[in-house]
């Protein structure tokens, strides 16, 4: 008999038989290949997916039953990086330290040859996958997805952890009809210090799911995990991102100047209930959201009883974004060139203008 965790999308119908799907993958330049045992423990079987910072690859743990688990390892260049590597020993001690049914659960291994990180291995796919087959949602099955990321997020935050990253891909949807937050690379714990972010690096978070905090760089707390979530219930529920627009610049300085549109106005079928939930958690000031994902849980779980303060007739339309002067075209244009260069341009347009002047 199922249990009521690998049972918590039996009431979402959009997630009813999900596919195992796996994006992909150029093998080329692997550190491992199949067949390969790490550590006299881990039996390389496939790779799962690869991206700029790392590999991960399916594996069979040796010392319990051939179980199937994941193995994340960083590309060889990034495990010399300081910041990296801590930043690698910070999401392992992280997921260690976390114990619940829908955060995806993390295998301590004691005698490392080199850095990676141990998983369960989850059979299904993401939500960014299923958004790509299906958008918008059924206003029910967003409504029921996003109440069990709650219970996720109290969870972590419960034991003093920030996610910061809330997104589709970091959501898995699994044949067995349980889910899992993962990915605690950003996220931060209670006693670790807070990250220098450099313009819009990944550190900040995922420019189409950031809090206005994270846009401006300022320590996340976990009202940042509920605006990243009310981002996430928009695209579901709306079938886009909240602050659409080909300039990423333009598109962070919406969010810190103005309010995304009204959902209803992109998915008339929605209900005033559900658009006061995903307009109140995307609230720009913290203190105005939801403090707990807790409260938010509770009236999604009772969505038809929220009361509509019209929320979506107050909404501020974004402040016109005018480039800073880092980002104009002949200042990048300037610094792309090199110092040298640029002084020599400068020089120029100085004798050019002495010449203009001279009688």
């Amino acid at each position: 008999m199922k249990t009521k965790e690998t049972c918590a999308l039996e009431q979402v119908a959009s997630c009813r038989n999900v596919p195992e799907h796996h994006e992909p993958v150029d093998t080329s330049g692997l550190p491992f290949q199949p067949g390969y045992v790490l550590d006299g423990r881990f039996r390389i079987a496939e790779v799962l997916s690869r991206s700029g910072m790392g590999t991960i690859f399916k594996a069979e743990d040796l010392q319990n039953g051939n179980q199937a688990v994941a193995i994340k390892v960083p590309h060889l260049e990034y495990e010399s990086d300081p910041t990296f590597f801590t930043r690698f020993q910070r999401e392992e001690k992280i997921g260690l330290e976390l114990n619940h049914p829908f955060v995806l659960k993390f295998i301590p291994v004691e005698h490392k040859s080199r850095p990676y990180i141990v998983t369960e291995y989850l059979k299904g796919c993401t939500l960014e996958h299923l958004l790509k087959a299906m958008r918008p949602l059924p206003e029910k099955d967003a409504i029921k997805l996003a109440s069990l990321i709650c219970e996720a997020l109290q969870h972590m935050h419960d034991n003093g952890v920030i996610h910061r990253d809330l997104k589709p891909q970091n959501v898995m949807l699994c044949c067995d009809g349980s889910i899992r937050i993962m990915d605690f690379g950003i996220a931060r714990d209670a006693a670790s210090r807070r990250i220098t972010h450099i313009a819009n690096s990944t550190s900040m978070g995922t420019p189409d799911y950031m809090a206005p905090e994270q846009v401006k760089g300022r320590r996340a707390d976990k009202r940042t995990d509920i605006y990243n979530l009310g981002a996430l219930l928009y695209e579901m529920l709306t079938g886009v991102v909240p602050f659409q627009d080909e300039n990423q610049w333009a598109a962070l300085n919406a969010r810190i100047s103005g309010d995304p549109a009204a959902p209803r106005k992109l998915n008339p079928d929605l209900s005033a209930q559900a658009e006061e939930i995903v307009l109140r958690a995307m609230q720009r000031d913290p203190a105005a959201r939801y403090q707990t994902a807790a409260a938010l849980k509770t009236e999604l779980d009772t969505a038809e009883h929220v009361r509509v303060t019209g929320l979506a007739d107050r909404l501020q339309e974004p402040a016109e974004w005018k480039p800073g002067l880092l980002q104009k075209p002949w200042v990048l244009a300037a610094v792309m060139l090199g110092p040298l260069t640029l002084g020599i341009i400068l020089l120029l347009v100085m004798l050019a203008r002495r010449h203009a002047g001279a009688p």
